[in-house]
């Protein structure tokens, strides 16, 4: 009777074949993703150069309805040599495309990181410095064309801190964030965010309020913005035998600073002010590591109509960020039309700001 047969020595245990599969298969799909982005890269370039063309074309006419029969003449014949990706529609994305990116470099650099999903949706932003913003966003935080259209639809940029400053300083910011990558607070910071995920009812507490974003930090997380992570709530603070609590804190890796988040129902106090200067002196002090830059305030109130006590207190010296918070999305119409008038009277303040300064240092020159 012949003996059990012993595996060879140098056959590979299952453990080792396993490994080796799951090897194969991270090998397979890196190649796979590598050659999507250069297939995308490469469509994204045509495009753009077919748009370039047929621009040039038109403008080398100078007749609105030349143009109209040159893409629509153009899109038969191609759509008949090479599909449907050469529709009437699709040339007309791409001339878009030429029209608003003129400048290849741009064009060079968004085509690496981005899909023409992603594009064919930030051309038809009207504002230059809006669409810059976004395609800035998109780079920096690898947003998919998902999370940009639900950006777009909540008014994101509208309620950026950044969209409240004057044309030529928001541009700078833009700027400095394509050159360095660098977020700065006005970029991440908002009014009003938008908790309508939380669930609320008309009536709550601060503690159901609190209970709720903790119920739902990760859609909390992603209405922040970029780089929040949780660090504690009721974060507690000892001074001269008193008690004071934190109701949120967070950290924001992008920023490289503590954010704290005091939760308010009604209107903005001014004595808000002080309580939060408190917090963010202790955090300073105590909390903040080497490297760091000075804690952040964040003052999220249900109700936001205190602006003249917001703007005379200066709170933005002090590092802290008053917002309003909203429980139900309201129409789209209606929150555009509210954001837009924020923006306007804040511009216009800022420009009455710029303009007693200038005055007062003419005053004092004489």
């Amino acid at each position: 009777m012949s003996s059990p047969r012993k595996p060879s020595a140098t056959s590979a245990s299952p453990l080792e074949q396993a490994q080796l599969l799951g090897d194969i298969r991270d090998l397979i799909e890196q190649s796979r993703q590598q050659l999507a982005s250069a297939v995308n890269s490469a469509l994204t370039l045509l495009y753009w150069r077919i748009g370039q063309r047929i621009r040039n074309e038109i403008l080398h006419g100078k007749r609105a309805a030349y143009g109209e029969q040159i893409v629509s003449a153009l899109a038969r014949q191609l759509t008949a040599d090479y599909g449907r990706g050469f529709t009437e529609k699709n040339l007309r994305h791409m001339l878009r495309f030429a029209e608003v990116y003129p400048d290849g470099e741009i064009v060079s650099a968004a085509r690496r990181q981005l899909s023409w999903t992603h594009l064919r949706t930030l051309i038809y932003i009207d504002d230059p410095l809006k669409r810059d913003f976004y395609l800035q966003m998109c780079q920096q935080e690898g947003w998919s064309t998902r999370t940009l259209q639900e950006r777009l639809d909540s008014q994101l940029f509208e309620r950026t801190a950044l969209s409240k400053q004057p044309d030529a300083l928001l541009a700078q910011e833009l700027a400095t964030l394509r050159q360095t990558g660098e977020l700065s607070p006005s970029l991440v910071l908002k009014d009003p965010y938008v908790l309508d995920f939380l669930g609320l009812q008309d009536r709550y507490l601060e503690k159901d309020l609190e209970d709720a974003i903790l119920r739902e930090l990760e859609g909390f997380l992603l209405e922040l913005g970029a780089g929040f992570s949780f660090v504690a709530r009721q974060k507690r603070i000892q001074l001269d035998h008193d008690d004071f609590y934190i109701d949120l804190l967070f950290y924001n890796r992008r920023l490289k600073r503590l954010v704290a988040i005091d939760l308010k129902l009604g209107d903005f106090k001014a004595e808000y002010k002080g309580q939060m200067e408190l917090y963010l002196r202790w955090l300073a002090k105590h909390e903040q590591e080497p490297g760091e830059a000075s804690p952040l305030g964040i003052i999220l109130c249900s109700g936001n109509n205190k602006r003249e006590q917001i703007e005379l207190l200066e709170l933005d010296a002090s590092g802290i960020h008053v917002a309003e918070y909203l429980t139900a999305l309201p129409p789209k119409a209606v929150l555009q039309a509210k954001l837009h008038e924020a923006i306007a009277l804040s511009r216009t303040r800022l420009d009455n700001r710029s303009e007693e300064e200038a005055w007062t240092g003419k005053t004092h020159f004489r």
